[in-house]
């Protein structure tokens, strides 16, 4: 799944599409129309691709989602720091080992959710804006950072939790500053983004909490584990958009710019 939320270059539920769709709602649920029409800003922010069956799931859950009254009503900048106030706590449950790995997994799904639901209630609600995705944007790699450190509070080496920290930022950097140099789209949606590092966190914490002793066979710490693999998914994924940068992005600068 490609990244969530309402970031300038992705955003699955459009928190920076070109104002809000028209609302058809129904017994509290989105018809059909609109939720094609979500499907539709996620292809235009990437670069034109089909979303996937589970995108478009995702995409029609948190839509959903985002039409519920309560729901609608909250700020999505709140959204957003709410994010990273439920990465701080994942990262506060697994510190303190034991069965609060369980309650870390739990938070870090919380954080998947609200990630794509900011940017749902920010369309659905006419409150779209450029600053939207900036708050978005912090925020999602101040998440990124405590979930590599919820990875270190499970037991995982230091170094190669900072490793897959600075993976992830700078696999977002590059695609912001092509993005600002005249690339259209994301240039490349890959394995290494935003949705893949929270499974990769949520299974740990999951698996610490039921297997305390380490993964199944091995033993190998379950933070460890998620840590390493991070890692050789970030630099493969590292790869991918730095290929798809250099397609993407414009030989020259416009006349203007010059």
């Amino acid at each position: 799944m490609a990244a969530t939320g309402n970031r300038l270059p992705l955003c699955d539920a459009g928190h920076v599409a070109a104002g809000p769709p028209g609302r058809d709602l129904a017994g509290g649920q989105l018809r059909g129309r609109e939720l094609r029409s979500g499907e539709r800003r996620w292809a235009a922010v990437h670069g034109g691709l089909t979303p996937s069956a589970p995108v478009r799931l995702w995409l029609r859950g948190v839509q959903r989602l985002a039409a519920v009254g309560p729901i609608a009503r909250i700020p999505p900048d709140l959204l957003s720091v709410a994010g990273v106030a439920c990465a701080a706590a994942a990262l506060a449950a697994a510190a303190q080992g034991g069965r609060w790995a369980l309650l870390a997994a739990a938070l870090v799904l919380l954080v998947g959710v609200l990630d794509g639901l900011d940017g749902a209630v920010a369309v659905h609600t006419g409150r779209a804006r450029p600053l939207g995705a900036v708050v978005d944007a912090v925020a999602d790699r101040l998440g990124d950072l405590m979930l590599a450190a919820t990875l270190a509070a499970l037991g995982a080496p230091l170094s190669w939790c900072a490793a897959a920290a600075g993976l992830a930022l700078l696999h977002e950097y590059l695609r912001a500053r092509a993005g600002a140099a005249g690339m259209t789209g994301p240039g490349a949606v890959t394995v290494a983004e935003r949705p893949t590092r929270l499974a990769l966190v949520a299974v740990a914490c999951l698996g610490a909490g039921l297997l305390p002793d380490g993964t199944p066979l091995t033993g190998w710490n379950w933070g460890a584990v998620s840590a390493v693999a991070w890692v050789a998914i970030g630099v493969l994924g590292f790869g991918h958009l730095t290929i798809g940068v250099v397609r993407a992005t414009p030989r020259r600068f416009p006349p203007s710019c010059g």
